[in-house]
């Protein structure tokens, strides 16, 4: 996905800003103190404490409200106009009066909390649409307990657009792009400011999303500079339509009008060489928390899907300029989409990015809406999903030290370094042509190190670990250890030691990660992997280093102009072709 962010936005960023961001500044010291985890908890204790992760589950389920959600809708619609670049003077109109009413929001629900939420403003300079000054709305929560330095936020956009980028006097109303979002920030400050976290929480709205993610850029820059610990980065983006549109980007929905007010989509960067990357596993995190914790209380369950690139194709979203910087960070995004966000096409019709991003209409004629685009219980639902999944990230015990995986005679062997007492520990195993996204197995075991004897053979297996607190909490899993239990007579005999591994997912929908299993160094000069349609034409070559290891690459189905079908991918050392399998793109 980062080329594709990269190609997407630079004729933007050269007509809608101007130099980089400067003067980062949070303006509630207070609550930079409390990002560093320098305040004293006992200072934002609560007379009454709510801590015990059942108790906030289930208050969390209970409490969020699709009314509030709706009306948090109603009041942003009123501003009419929240481009970045959009009036800052008036009381009834822009971003200015837009952000005024959020900080506002924020605000009451600190003060029905004795103050515990600290409110308050992100601000940088940047050229942009042209202003000058621009500001994100903050509340802190600070943590009160040994890892309150450790920070878990929650972020959507609030900035909206219409037909043009820079438009700051059309109707760009932006409700699914992006008041759904906006909303479900403000309900989860408004629930979750009542109860007592180990870790401290961050809710942001950020601005400048629609010209270059620069809101959300300025304030990771902020926390790299400042050396605030982001535990996990949770941004929120078009999480309130059900609607499909006729061109909502791939891997989209299934047709125009289509409804789906189940699944949700969570998008995260995929791995490196050795597993998945630390945002993959927060997403995987995410849906375990919820499928475990929250399905079994919730009257209608949601399906999470962890698709397998960071955004869709050719988009970009404010998940990622955190995790560039290293951070675990996600994105949730509704199953469908009403249009793929580029009205400069002729044939667009669809709302997303146009004056028609309109909370409703009056279909009766008596000037009151009665038929809405944002599903309030659908928002309602993420709210929850998001909610729950902090907390258990603000409640988790540490991530374990160290992780490794060994094969042995006798089967995989685990190693878990933890400090003394930690445990017991949960696994995540998965193969590596696995189909899924998530992981293939759990488990739950007590020793921190011992031999897994019931795999496959002939398969090259990733794993994480987390520990188990004794409330039954995960931490956020490890990074993942890879091993190969691949046998010998599987290696390419030319090359021993080299196994060219079954891509995964497959069938894929977007996205799939070609693998080669590098056993033992490897002398050539050059190699590549190569993909092909069925009549032998490529498509796209990757040059890689053998390396000892896994060594991956991620082929995208804009390669094959997304034509569902069969396609070849060989493993090619100095020019010879050495081995060569199949993969489906089924979408």
């Amino acid at each position: 996905m980062k080329n594709l962010f990269l190609f997407l936005f630079p004729f933007i960023m050269l007509s809608s800003s101007g130099a980089a961001q400067t003067n980062l500044l949070l303006t509630n010291p207070e609550a930079l103190d409390a990002l560093k985890g320098l305040h004293a908890p006992e200072d934002y204790l609560p007379e009454i404490v709510i801590s015990q992760p059942a108790d906030i589950f289930e208050r969390i389920v209970a409490e969020v409200s699709p009314d509030s959600l709706k009306a948090y809708l109603e009041a942003l619609r009123a501003f009419e106009n929240r481009n970045t670049g959009a009036d800052t003077l008036s009381e009834t109109f822009g971003m200015g009066a837009a952000r005024r009413w959020a900080h506002g929001k924020m605000a009451s629900f600190s003060e029905r909390q004795a103050g515990r939420l600290l409110t308050g403003y992100f601000q940088f300079d940047q050229d942009i649409c042209g202003m000058g000054r621009h500001r994100n709305v903050v509340g802190v929560l600070p943590g009160a307990g040994p890892h309150r330095s450790e920070v878990v936020l929650v972020e959507a956009h609030m900035d909206s657009r219409c037909e043009e980028a820079c438009d700051t006097d059309c109707l760009a109303e932006g409700m699914e792009d992006n008041g759904s979002g906006t909303a479900l920030v403000l309900e989860l400050a408004r629930v979750m400011s009542s109860f007592t976290f180990d870790r401290t929480l961050v809710f942001m709205i950020t601005t400048g999303e629609e010209q270059g993610l620069f809101g959300a850029n300025a304030f990771a820059e902020f926390a790299e500079q400042e050396g605030i610990d982001l535990y996990g980065v949770y941004n929120n983006d078009i999480v309130g339509g059900i609607i499909c549109g006729q061109t909502a980007s791939p891997p989209g929905c299934p047709g125009l009008n289509e409804i789906d007010s189940i699944n949700v989509r969570i998008y995260s960067a995929g791995g490196g060489v050795f597993g998945a990357s630390s945002s993959r596993l927060l997403a995987r995190f995410t849906r375990l928390q919820y499928e475990e914790n929250i399905a079994p209380i919730v009257p209608v369950v949601s399906q999470i899907n962890i698709i397998s690139r960071e955004d869709r194709a050719g988009r970009g979203g404010d998940h990622i300029p955190f995790r560039q910087r290293g951070y675990a960070a996600l994105r949730f995004t509704s199953a469908n989409e009403h249009g793929n966000g580029n009205p400069s096409t002729d044939d667009y019709h669809d709302r997303q990015h146009t004056m028609e991003d309109i909370l409703g209409v009056d279909t009766d004629g008596d000037n009151v809406l009665d038929s809405f685009f944002v599903d309030f219980n659908y928002l309602a639902r993420n709210t929850v999903i998001n909610g729950t999944t902090m907390a258990a990230s603000a409640m988790g015990p540490p991530t374990v030290d160290d992780f490794e995986l060994e094969p042995t005679t006798a089967g995989l062997r685990y190693r878990i370094s933890a400090p003394d007492g930690a445990g017991p520990f949960r696994l995540g195993i998965r193969a590596f042509d696995s189909e899924t996204t998530y992981f293939d197995t759990l488990l739950t075991v007590t020793e921190a190190e011992d031999t897994l004897s019931w795999l496959e053979d002939g398969t090259v297996y990733l794993a994480a670990a987390a520990t188990i607190d004794s409330n039954g909490i995960e931490s956020h899993f490890s990074d993942e250890g890879f091993a190969n239990l691949t046998t010998t007579a599987q290696e390419i005999k030319t090359y021993p030691g080299l196994t060219l591994l079954q891509n995964r997912p497959n069938p894929f929908d977007e996205a799939t990660t070609i693998g080669v299993h590098v056993g033992q160094p490897v002398s050539y000069k050059s190699a590549q992997l190569r993909v092909t349609d069925v009549q032998g034409r490529p498509l796209k070559q990757f040059d890689i280093e053998l390396k000892p290891g896994l060594v991956q690459v991620l082929y995208g189905y804009e390669h094959h102009q997304y034509a569902r079908g069969t396609y070849y991918y060989s493993l090619i050392v100095d020019g010879q072709v050495i081995d060569t399998k199949a993969m489906i793109y089924a979408y």
